[in-house]
């Protein structure tokens, strides 16, 4: 006999969760099924920190970080800890008023003021007084309200909050097949099938495969990308979140980083990786880390440039780099999150609870299938 629940999640990362805990607190009961194990390292949603950038000029961009922050904060203290540490963001580059940066750092320093969120505009000199371990590249826009989501923390919190609710998550239990007919949607698994009234695809890299084109998705592209840790010359350094906007040309890609505690300075170039078979991945982290070094070496004096611990980790993309959220007849789908997905995944998951549960919801235009 097949297994009914309400609604099956498919994906157990950060959004499959975060979609999860949101349908549980509606009463759905869902049933997350992920292909690997608890704390695997194959996706996007591992590890100890993620970036909580706020530098976004985008309405939609800002709603959904406003209803993410909202589901951060209902997610408490794990650990007697916020699951974000505001520590501050700091933006500058010659490349800010370019593409990805919704007009530069003065138009998003004005649509986070006029939000009620705060952010400065500083000169180099103030800013390198404030992070002496850091060179800084014109007007810098400072962001208080930003910092790190506690990633590996937040997994956690999540999937406990899942099984309070009378959900379910089964770790390495991949879904093989989908069908869908007028009446439900059922999931088939190695160890059975499963009945649903709605499937919501939160498959990072598998996404496609998952969907077996039954959506018309934009191309996803799978990269591996290699951030390194660099440790400080000096413990006692502050250290903020940071975006570099860099000129064109003058480095592989945009600049992102953080401190992550007992790790070091997560420093990274934005989505330069090799595309990949996520199921063939190679784990490759040298492609630029020579060039990684030599950037430290320059713009960030208080890190020991020859200290890197590379990590590898994958990015799903879409061309333009936006998230898709959205529903065709019994099936949702998000997609496309990686290289600045995390920290609006309460919020993510918020609005594909909402397209589940109602026919008539719409995520923000930028979001949907076009």
């Amino acid at each position: 006999m097949t297994d009914y629940v309400p609604v099956i999640v498919i994906g157990g990362g950060v959004m499959g969760l975060s979609t999860a805990w949101a349908l549980g607190s509606r009463g759905a009961n869902p049933l997350v099924l992920e292909r690997f194990a608890r704390g695997h390292t194959q996706g996007a949603s591992h590890g100890a920190t993620r970036n909580f950038n706020n530098a976004y000029a985008d309405a939609h961009y800002l709603d959904l970080l406003a209803r993410a922050r909202e589901g951060w904060d209902a997610l408490g203290t794990p650990g007697g800890e916020p699951l974000l540490r505001l520590h501050g963001l700091v933006s500058h580059g010659a490349g800010a008023a370019l593409g990805g940066t919704g007009g530069g750092l003065v138009a998003i320093h004005e649509q986070l003021r006029a939000r009620g969120l705060p952010a400065e505009l500083l000169d180099g000199a103030e800013a390198t007084r404030r992070w002496s371990g850091m060179r800084f590249d014109g007007t810098v826009l400072y962001s208080p309200d930003a910092g790190v989501a506690r990633a590996s923390a937040a997994l956690e919190e999540l999937e406990r909050r899942i099984l309070r609710d009378g959900g379910e998550v089964r770790w390495q239990t991949p879904a093989l097949r989908i069908e869908e007919d007028a009446d439900g949607v059922t999931v088939h698994t190695a160890e059975g099938a499963v009945r649903a009234d709605i499937v919501v695809v939160t498959a990072g890299a598998w996404t496609s495969p998952v969907l077996g084109g039954r959506i018309p998705l934009p191309a996803l592209s799978i990269t591996e990308e290699s951030p390194a840790h660099f440790a400080p010359r000096d413990p006692a350094d502050a250290w903020p979140s940071f975006n570099h906007f860099v000129a064109p040309g003058s480095w592989p890609a945009n600049v992102y980083g953080m401190p992550t505690p007992g790790e070091g300075v997560k420093v990274g170039f934005h989505h330069v990786g090799d595309e990949v078979d996520p199921d063939a991945r190679p784990f490759r982290t040298d492609k630029h880390a020579e060039q990684l070094a030599e950037y430290v070496r320059e713009w960030m004096p208080g890190l020991d440039a020859s200290t890197a611990v590379p990590i590898s980790c994958t990015y799903t993309s879409t061309p333009d780099e936006a998230f898709v959220l959205d529903r065709v007849g019994r099936i949702v789908v998000g997609a496309g999150f990686s290289g600045q997905g995390f920290k609006f995944a309460p919020g993510v998951g918020a609005v594909l609870a909402d397209l589940a549960l109602d026919p008539e919801a719409r995520a923000a235009e930028a979001f949907r299938l076009r």
